[in-house]
């Protein structure tokens, strides 16, 4: 099979402006689908000069409302637009459109004839907008009605042991097919496409990425730049960040980046999943080797596991496992990544007589409890769930305090480094909200040293709101970095410079 084709979906109401876009991305993708059921009723007058006026090759597409386009005139009307956007064919079939997406209950005889004869493929296609296909390789080859077509299937699984199947199914399809995974959990089958011998993958540009927001297209640079999309081939490593919701990662770009640097034929992937057992199949299914964890997983990793490090025993929660001949192997790289990126925020080698505030008893948690221990710090741990609280603190003898205005003279009093390793505040924005603040009850004084696991936003409201007195503030990004370079180098065997 030749490596999976980078598809650019054009949605943009004139024509004039999808060729802009196409100008914009010609770099990035292999060819477009012109989606008409977005364009103007003017613009549909045109659109059988497009193929000649983009130069690339083009699919066109008409798709019904219940397919997941904008399309609602009715089959007659298609019917008419199909047969506009193929008349008059051209001597040089590098002016007509290349391929025409038809859908497997549109059958209208005359225009599949048309398209043969002009030299036009057919892709034939299926969407299921609710859920999962199931059985996909007699699906696809009962699709194959002439020989000449490109079954496609597009559908959209509820939870990733449905991406799983996906990709189990379509191993070893032998004929030309699409398939593609819609909404958050589909991600890996459009950055893996190779891996379902898919013969294209859907991207859409920024500009109108909006349009395509249900389907979870990614835009061309992304999937080049970040994902290397290009050099995805059979041979390639698989690595990836299992977590949920996982709504924003920027461990790809730094892996993904170390990768191409250093020639090495790998790719870093988003795999988000409600469970771990999920995860651990999935990465069994496509034999990957290596898996960042992040929340709410680094504790439920370890009942996966065959060994863990010196580290996750004394931690008690894991962010990097490693597949080896014997096994899943857990390991932390977090309390690596955030003592480098504490200390490098105070700007010291060791903590003095300061006192520590730690925010949360999860796995970020106990990794930061962890690198205050090693500091010889002072510290109380604050959690809304005080038991919790108190069985991380014990482990240390350590402090431990609820997490509510009931704590505030404890955390006056522990409030030199203040340490937030909740999830709170992850991908808040607009106005201030209080329920985007673990600290709202805390009111700072414009001394504290304040650090945020979570790095996106850059700032979290309460980031914000300490920095607004005065106080010191930092947010994750360092500790994602530096965890990721250790993780980098378990995964690979090389030092990431």
């Amino acid at each position: 099979m030749q490596r999976s084709k980078i598809c650019l979906c054009l949605t943009c109401p004139t024509i004039k402006e999808d060729l802009e876009v196409v100008e914009k991305y010609r770099n990035w993708i292999d060819m477009v689908e012109l989606r008409v059921d977005f364009l103007t009723k003017d613009g549909r007058l045109h659109i059988r000069k497009f193929p000649s006026l983009a130069k690339i090759p083009t699919i066109l597409t008409i798709r019904r409302k219940t397919d997941g386009g904008v399309f609602i005139e009715g089959e007659a009307s298609r019917t008419t637009l199909f047969a506009r956007g193929l008349a008059y064919a051209d001597q040089d079939i590098r002016k007509n459109f290349a391929f025409i997406d038809l859908e497997e209950d549109f059958q209208v005889p005359s225009l599949q004839d048309a398209a043969f004869a002009f030299g036009t493929r057919v892709i034939r296609s299926f969407h299921d907008m609710k859920g999962p296909v199931y059985n996909l390789g007699d699906r696809l080859a009962s699709m194959c009605i002439t020989g000449y077509e490109i079954p496609k299937i597009a559908c959209l699984p509820q939870n990733l042991s449905d991406v799983t199947r996906m990709f189990k199914e379509t191993e070893n399809i032998d004929f030309e097919h699409i398939v593609c995974g819609m909404g958050d959990f589909g991600l890996s089958t459009r950055i893996l496409a190779c891996k379902m011998n898919s013969f294209l993958t859907y991207v859409s540009p920024t500009e109108t990425i909006e349009n395509m927001a249900t389907i979870g297209h990614i835009d061309p640079i992304t999937i080049n730049e970040v994902y290397n999309f290009k050099a995805i081939d059979k041979s390639t490593t698989l690595y990836g960040i299992t977590g949920y919701p996982l709504k924003a990662t920027s461990s790809p770009a730094i892996h993904n980046g170390g990768y191409r640097k250093f020639g090495i034929n790998a790719v870093y992937i988003p795999i988000k999943s409600e469970t771990v057992e999920e995860a651990v199949t999935f990465a069994e299914q496509l034999d990957m080797k290596g898996l960042s964890v992040t929340v709410p997983h680094k504790e439920g990793i370890l009942r996966e596991l065959d060994s863990i490090s010196t580290e996750v025993g004394e931690i008690g929660a894991c962010n990097t496992i490693l597949k080896t001949p014997k096994g899943w192997v857990g390991y932390n790289t977090d309390a690596r990544g955030l003592k480098q990126a504490l200390l490098e925020f105070l700007g010291c080698t060791k903590l003095g007589r300061r006192k520590v505030a730690i925010i949360g008893a999860g796995g970020a948690a106990k990794a930061a409890a962890y690198v205050i221990h090693e500091l010889r710090g002072r510290c109380c741990i604050f959690n809304r769930t005080v038991s919790k609280a108190r069985d991380l603190a014990d482990r240390y003898n350590f402090k431990y305090a609820s997490l509510g205005i009931e704590s505030q003279e404890i955390l006056e009093e522990y409030s030199d480094i203040i340490i937030q390793t909740t999830s709170i505040g992850m991908g808040s924005s607009g106005p201030y909200n209080e329920k985007d603040d673990p600290l709202s009850f805390y009111t700072f004084r414009g001394e504290e040293f304040v650090y945020d696991i979570i790095y996106y936003p850059e700032k979290t409201p309460m980031l914000e709101r300490a920095e607004s007195v005065g106080c010191n503030v930092c947010n994750g990004y360092s500790m994602l970095k530096y965890q990721a370079y250790e993780q980098f180098s378990l995964f690979t065997g090389v030092k990431y410079e």
